[in-house]
């Protein structure tokens, strides 16, 4: 008769778990990150907002700024695009990562220029607030 609560204990637990993994990430706010690339290190920021499931975002760096693409959330998995026109050529970045909390860890798939090979690289953004983005303020 004991085995009868401890199955019941273990069987909420299990359905809290998964209830509590099925919820989306919070990816509402501002994510910076940096990249190296043969010009330099890019800095570029994205403005995220959720609203009734649909994901919409600006992003920003020194080639302009424009806004995403293709972005879905399932779960922590966040997906996304940008598309830019460099010289008369559309490039289209693909990013995909998992939020953490403040961190997004993932993947950024970049095509080659001029046919060249694409390029997978890691990808790593935190979460700000706009004093760090516009640095301390003297009061």
């Amino acid at each position: 008769m004991k085995a009868i609560p401890i199955i019941c204990s273990l069987v909420a637990l299990a359905v809290a778990a998964l209830a509590s993994a099925a919820e989306p990430a919070e990816p509402t706010g501002t994510w910076m990150w940096s990249t190296k690339s043969p010009d330099g290190e890019i800095l570029t920021s994205l403005r995220l907002e959720l609203k009734s499931g649909i994901i919409a975002g600006a992003y920003s760096n020194q080639h302009g700024d424009t806004a995403i693409s293709d972005a879905s959330l399932q779960g922590d998995l966040i997906r996304f695009a940008v598309v830019r026109d460099l010289g008369g050529k559309k490039y289209v970045v693909k990013y995909q990562g998992r939020i953490e909390g403040d961190t997004i860890k993932g993947t950024i798939q970049a095509p080659g220029h001029d046919g060249g090979e694409g390029v997978k690289l890691d990808w790593i953004a935190k979460r700000t607030t706009r004093e760090k983005e516009e640095g301390a303020k003297p009061k």
